[in-house]
């Protein structure tokens, strides 16, 4: 995918738009309040092989008792979870899969926005030149994004999505 990064309040400049909903401050606080996994005491950990389903009582005291943290979880391979008395391979390998998904999730702060690249930048584009003239940074308005012929179907489906009804009043002339 294409990375892309702006600042909050220019995805916010159309406050009643799909766009901003997506990257409201109760939304972004909420995410911040996830910690990586990297983070976890022991306890978060325990909590953690407490909500995995078929993970024997003694497997999770064993982590229990040696206090492993989540940095140290993310280091065990099979070997190590046999040393923490995961006897059955099912169970390992359950395990080694799920702190794949836990280390994917903890790192992960990135927002997918699933639409044309091309589109969205058009989109961003526009709302940092809005929120710089907003700020008296620029002194005269711009025009609309020019957008490729091949694409302004798709770039007024992305419009229609992220700022429907009276909310893309930003996008017209």
């Amino acid at each position: 995918g294409t990375i892309m990064t702006t600042r909050l309040p220019t995805l916010q400049l159309c406050k009643e738009s799909a766009l901003a909903c997506k990257f409201s401050k109760e939304e972004q606080e909420e995410h911040a309040e996830r910690r990586s996994i990297r983070e976890w005491d022991h306890e978060d950990v325990v909590a953690w092989l407490n909500q995995l389903e078929g993970i024997s009582e003694s497997v999770v005291s064993e982590f229990e008792d040696n206090q492993v943290t989540g940095r140290e979880l993310l280091a065990l391979g099979a070997e190590g979870l046999k040393d923490f008395g995961v006897a059955k391979k099912g169970t390992i390998y359950l395990l080694l899969d799920e702190i794949k998904k836990l280390e994917k999730a903890s790192g992960d702060r990135a927002t997918l926005i699933e639409h044309s690249p091309y589109c969205f930048g058009k989109i961003l584009d526009h709302l940092r030149l809005e929120a710089s003239f907003t700020k008296g940074l620029v002194k005269s308005k711009h025009g609309l994004p020019m957008i490729r012929d091949c694409e302004k179907g798709r770039y007024q489906t992305v419009l229609d999505h992220l700022f429907p009804g009276g909310s893309s009043k930003i996008f017209q002339d």
